[in-house]
């Protein structure tokens, strides 16, 4: 489609792989995972032991005194990830950029923490009063709000909340402002910090959790590991980032959404295979210029299976030479923030001409019959990619990525 091509300038995460981007692609490249026994909420409460939680966290580093009782773990999360890649982007906010910057942050809970504190002191303690900024703490577009106000940014701000969706949403979404010219700089991403007894037993319900690891289209797989973290992008008209002479990671060249109206839970391949096709439309990418796709690959039994039948159907005999992997697999699914940290997985891929493994892969499973980079890292010059996300309620937003020659 036409209009302005839109450069990657910035990348700042925080997840279960480490603190900033350097120590997340370097447990990438390692093929390291970063599921451990959680330390956040007694697992023995829990039918589940594991998660990819932020080890370690001092939120007093980052947000000193009285500071960080306004923000919630997720949105102190998204301040964090917004900092390393404005930093990291290098760009200057004029007062007329400040104005022609949009934030586009995604959240699938927003604050759970903050919310169950707060029914722990009204329902389980009796006391007749909870926090009283509860509700600025909670609201899912909190991450948003204080990085504006941090970097005194006044142009559009929103959160999206699409489930598992959010983040490739909301980066989605401000690509497509910056290509049509609505804006001239983007803060794009999502966070998400789901660890609190109340929804970690809601997800218990479900019967959805791995009870050891998550193995993404391994055979064996029993099941998603939940995360938390953060990732956010800057995002820039190509031509000005050159002008500039900005490190550029790679371009965002196409974004597809659709909905499967078919179920609230349970995926479908029409549905998936839907928002890839968009988003080759979009970015006007013939199918056969895609080599690598990060997949959605929560490492359930119907996820995994229909989204590479999604895969196939749009690809494909063209599906037998991409290269497919999850990165979930080592920092767990991170709801609302999960396409985030994929992205940012993506980019990295692209520029470093290293591909991240699929961890935990034990045995082929017949339904699932794509090369899935299994276990090990793998060298591959790659120009142009996927990053999928789907989510419950039926809502995909996919995302193609283009590399940048440097």
């Amino acid at each position: 489609m036409s209009g302005r091509r839109v450069a990657v300038t910035g990348l700042g995460v925080i997840c279960a792989l480490g603190k900033n981007t350097p120590e997340v692609w370097d447990a990438l490249r390692e093929g390291r995972s970063g599921i451990a026994p959680l330390q956040l909420v007694d697992p023995a409460k829990l039918r589940f032991q594991n998660g990819a939680e932020v080890r370690g966290f001092d939120p007093e580093k980052h947000f000193p005194g009285s500071q960080q009782d306004h923000l919630d773990r997720f949105a102190q999360f998204a301040v964090v990830a917004a900092r390393e890649a404005i930093q990291d982007s290098g760009i200057a906010f004029s007062d007329e950029l400040r104005e022609k910057t949009v934030i586009a942050t995604g959240s699938c809970v927003g604050g759970q923490q903050t919310q169950d504190t707060g029914f722990v002191d009204l329902y389980q303690r009796g006391r007749g009063r909870v926090h009283p900024l509860t509700i600025p703490k909670v609201m899912a577009n909190a991450g948003a709000g204080h990085i504006s106000m941090e970097f005194g940014i006044t142009g559009p701000a929103f959160t999206v909340s699409t489930a598992c969706s959010s983040a490739n949403h909301a980066i989605g979404q401000a690509f497509h402002m910056i290509r049509s010219g609505t804006a001239e700089a983007a803060i794009a991403g999502g966070s998400e910090a789901p660890f609190s007894l109340g929804l970690l037993k809601a997800w218990e319900a479900m019967r959805v959790i791995s009870p050891d690891t998550c193995r993404p289209f391994s055979k064996n797989r029993l099941g998603m590991i939940l995360g938390e973290g953060a990732g956010m992008l800057v995002l820039e008209p190509l031509e000005d980032a050159r002008s500039r002479g900005a490190k550029i990671y790679g371009e965002i060249a196409g974004f597809g959404m659709s909905a499967d109206a078919y179920h609230l839970t349970a995926p479908s391949a029409l549905g998936a295979a839907s928002a890839m096709r968009r988003a080759l439309r979009d970015g006007e990418i013939g199918p056969d210029k895609i080599l690598y796709v990060n997949a959605h690959g929560t490492g359930t039994a119907a996820n995994d299976s229909t989204e590479t039948r999604a895969i196939r159907d749009v690809f494909g005999v063209h599906a037998d030479r991409l290269a497919v992997s999850s990165t979930k697999s080592m920092h767990g699914h991170a709801l609302g923030a999960a396409g985030s940290l994929e992205s940012i997985a993506t980019f990295l891929a692209l520029r470093e001409g290293i591909l991240p493994p699929t961890a935990n892969y034990m045995e082929p499973d017949p339904e699932c019959d794509l090369d899935y980079v299994p276990n090990q890292a793998r060298e591959a010059k790659i120009e142009w990619a996927l990053s999928n996300s789907f989510a419950f309620g039926g809502l995909n937003a996919v995302l193609a990525f283009r590399s940048h020659s440097r």
